[in-house]
């Protein structure tokens, strides 16, 4: 997988809030940025997979309780 440079304008406070949340976590902020968009990339296509199964099922297992879902 190769990669390729994105460049990104952002106002200061947002930079300062950035650099804060990646400090935290002992992070760059590059890196910080990167696994923010690589979990929102997962939830998205997570999303996607659940609304595929339930159509493919016809149900709604997502609000379905236990005693509803077919195991």
């Amino acid at each position: 997988m190769g990669s390729t440079v994105l460049s990104l304008r952002i106002d200061s406070e947002l930079l300062d809030r950035l650099r804060q949340h990646a400090a935290r976590r002992g992070m760059s902020v590059q890196d910080y940025v990167v696994q923010t968009l690589i979990r929102n990339d997962f939830d998205e296509r997570f999303n996607a997979a659940v609304d595929e199964t339930q159509k493919f099922y016809g149900a709604d297992l997502r609000h379905a309780g236990p005693a509803d879902r077919v195991t």
